[in-house]
């Protein structure tokens, strides 16, 4: 039970940290774009780094084992670009436009006059909101699932995911601003979105948890790898690089790759 409640406890940081970046969005005059490049490339150092290194790894032993060696290596292999596939549906379904990938600045709200009652842009931020909360749901997922198993690596995968959540937390807040001239509706919405990632968590641990044997957990952690990666790749990147200088958001990757590595490391 308290595995539990710590792997919970991580997933509603993690999804709550939308919050962090509506009241950004608020409380702060300039974008720091320099940091968020280089967070957000940390992020995805973090998390490339332990998917492919610990997740995909872990999860090949567990179906090897149950499965044998060359169909639990096929499986693991089957499952990752699954979970890659899985995600990448989720990013086919959302409108171009809706999409959180769509940056916003905190300088974005002072640039724009507030148009009050605006239902184009009213339903701009609903949607955003809808789209960010989709996106964290299996998010969500793994980190429960991570924190469950292995709770060494999960503690550096939620704060990845916590960095990768702040500007999505803007990208909700501008648009709804923009709409209502009313900034509790915005952080609302803001911190509504990243609700789906505790969501996400509690569902996996209802449905999954009785069915969880070596099996179950090395597909649903191949997975997990899959998801992670194709996260990095399709938004933590593009998103490091538009907010500032690319050597800066691949410092950040490194960076991260080599603090996971460390981590790792300390734990043998």
């Amino acid at each position: 039970m308290n595995n539990v409640l710590f792997a919970f406890g991580l997933t509603l940081f993690a999804g709550l940290s939308t919050g962090i970046g509506s009241a950004l969005a608020f409380f702060t005059k300039k974008t720091n774009t320099k940091f968020l490049s280089i967070s957000l490339g940390f992020s995805a150092g973090v998390m490339i780094y332990v998917s492919m290194v610990e997740i995909f790894v872990k999860a090949k032993d567990s179906l090897t084992a149950e499965l044998g060696l060359k169909t639990g290596s096929w499986v693991t292999v089957a499952a990752f670009f699954a979970g890659m596939l899985f995600i990448a549906l989720i990013d086919k379904f959302i409108p171009s436009g809706e999409n959180p990938h769509d940056m916003y600045k905190v300088e974005d709200i002072k640039d724009y006059d507030v148009k009050a009652n605006d239902p184009k842009l009213l339903r701009m931020g609903t949607f955003t909101a809808l789209a960010v909360g989709i996106h964290n749901f299996p998010e969500g997922l793994a980190t429960f699932i991570s924190a469950l198993q292995e709770p060494t690596i999960a503690i550096p995968i939620a704060v990845a995911i916590a960095i990768h959540n702040i500007p999505e937390g803007i990208a909700v807040s501008v648009p709804v601003y923009y709409a209502t001239g009313d900034r509790k509706k915005a952080f609302l919405y803001s911190f509504l979105s990243g609700l789906s990632e505790p969501i996400g968590a509690l569902i996996g641990y209802l449905i999954l948890m009785p069915f969880i044997n070596d099996l179950v957990f090395g597909l649903i952690f191949a997975s997990v790898a899959g998801i992670m990666v194709f996260i990095s790749l399709d938004e933590l990147l593009p998103s490091a690089q538009e907010y500032g200088e690319h050597h800066l958001s691949i410092y950040g990757l490194v960076s991260g790759m080599a603090v996971m590595a460390v981590s790792l490391l300390l734990f043998i």
